[in-house]
């Protein structure tokens, strides 16, 4: 981090305490850091306080002509290598989501074309919110990158999710953000994502209701803690991440071929909802409706199945962490169970798509984490954050295992 410029931008809850310590170790790691604090971060650190330790002035007004004349808020919002929220407040998070800009912090936010990384902090009540929610999945999908919240005791006498990352937390994201560096860096994983289309003939296909939303968010998440990541996906209608290379794919047979020609890899996630069956022969000509409008006879044949031909690679050949998932509607457990020991992966991720949830094209899922170990439900909760503790979780797996 030697040299590098962190404009920290203060919150105004009880954790903002802890960016002292962060301003530290920042410097301390060699980096430069411009304080800028909301006008209720005062109330809770002292602006002397953080300017002897950061060894530079605060900013806290967006109306001050001197700063107007000697650093303007544009300026003052591109000088840096990462922009850092902590503690970012449910407001601040409202407001970037928002676009708001009515203080110098959401200001700069949305003046700054570096990136941003945010350390949420809040009541747990208010990190469970459904706003809170959508504003953090407009974020994830804006780019932005998060660290934490961690659970824990609040300062209000609750317990749960909601406490600030610790200091050593923000700092390692900060170097891995600023370096290119992170917890997976220099692994390949490989992502499957979207729907596949069977051709019947040019005009129509088999498919299903994938949007890719969640593939897609997986596959940004790995990238953003530094892995190299192949994204193959199907024809999906979700925006395809920045980051990863994207190799586009329509049917099952062309998806089986792109992730073994992407192999070897250390991890591989298949959120891809693959066609189970394609149409034998598809007619190269459109079919036409005949006189007795019944329905022409169609041969069906099973795809491959890429899950199981990946999970059962022998030694060597086989990704470390091989991870499916399972689109249920009945007895969604008991079938995520016996499918991962049908098909030889280590996890799956196991998924209720019956059409009152909302799940199979929406926005939000809601997932258990099967492993050896047994049965994990994650709360429901956007796509972007299931796909972010998802790929924590891959990055603390191959760490264990010392995967290289």
């Amino acid at each position: 981090m030697q040299g590098k410029r962190v404009l920290l931008i203060i919150g105004g809850g009880i954790a903002a305490y802890k960016c002292l310590e962060l301003i530290r170790l920042i410097r301390k790691a060699g980096g430069v850091v411009t304080p800028v604090m909301t006008r209720a971060a005062g109330e809770f650190v002292t602006p002397l306080a953080v300017a002897s330790l950061a060894a530079e002035r605060v900013y806290t007004e967006l109306f001050d002509l001197t700063d107007e004349a000697e650093m303007g808020h544009i300026q003052l919002s591109r000088i840096a290598d990462l922009v850092v929220v902590a503690p970012a407040t449910a407001d601040l998070m409202a407001k970037t989501a928002g676009g708001h800009a009515d203080d110098l912090a959401s200001t700069l936010l949305m003046a700054t074309d570096t990136p941003v990384l945010i350390a949420p902090a809040m009541n747990v009540r208010m990190w469970e919110h459904a706003a809170t929610r959508r504003n953090l999945a407009t974020l994830m999908e804006d780019g932005v990158a998060v660290i934490g919240p961690n659970d824990g005791d609040m300062a209000c006498g609750e317990y749960g999710p909601g406490r600030m990352a610790e200091p050593e937390e923000i700092l390692a994201a900060i170097a891995a953000r600023i370096s290119g560096d992170g917890p997976v860096a220099g692994k390949r994983v490989i992502v499957t994502s979207g729907p596949t289309h069977e051709p019947i003939d040019p005009v129509r296909y088999i498919a299903n209701r994938s949007s890719g939303a969640q593939g897609s968010a997986i596959a940004k998440a790995l990238h953003d803690l530094g892995a190299e990541v192949v994204m193959v996906t199907g024809p999906a209608t979700a925006p395809r991440p920045q980051g990863p290379q994207i190799v586009e794919v329509e049917s099952a047979s062309e998806m089986m071929e792109a992730v073994q020609a992407a192999l070897p890899a250390q991890a591989a996630v298949f959120a891809a909802a693959v066609a189970d069956w394609r149409v034998v022969g598809a007619s190269d000509s459109k079919i036409k409706k005949d006189e007795s409008g019944k329905c022409p006879p169609l041969e069906m044949a099973e795809n491959p199945d890429i899950l199981k031909t990946v999970a059962q690679l022998p030694p060597g050949k086989r990704p470390a962490l091989v991870v499916g998932f399972a689109a249920e509607t009945d007895d969604v457990v008991a079938n995520a169970t016996a499918k991962r020991a049908r098909k030889g992966c280590d996890w799956i991720l196991a998924n209720d798509v019956s059409p009152g949830t909302g799940i199979m094209g929406g926005a939000e899922n809601a997932v258990t984490l099967v492993t050896a170990d047994g049965a994990e439900t994650w709360p429901r909760a956007p796509k972007t954050e299931v796909a972010r503790l998802l790929a924590q979780r891959i990055a603390e797996a191959l760490a264990d295992e010392g995967v290289a």
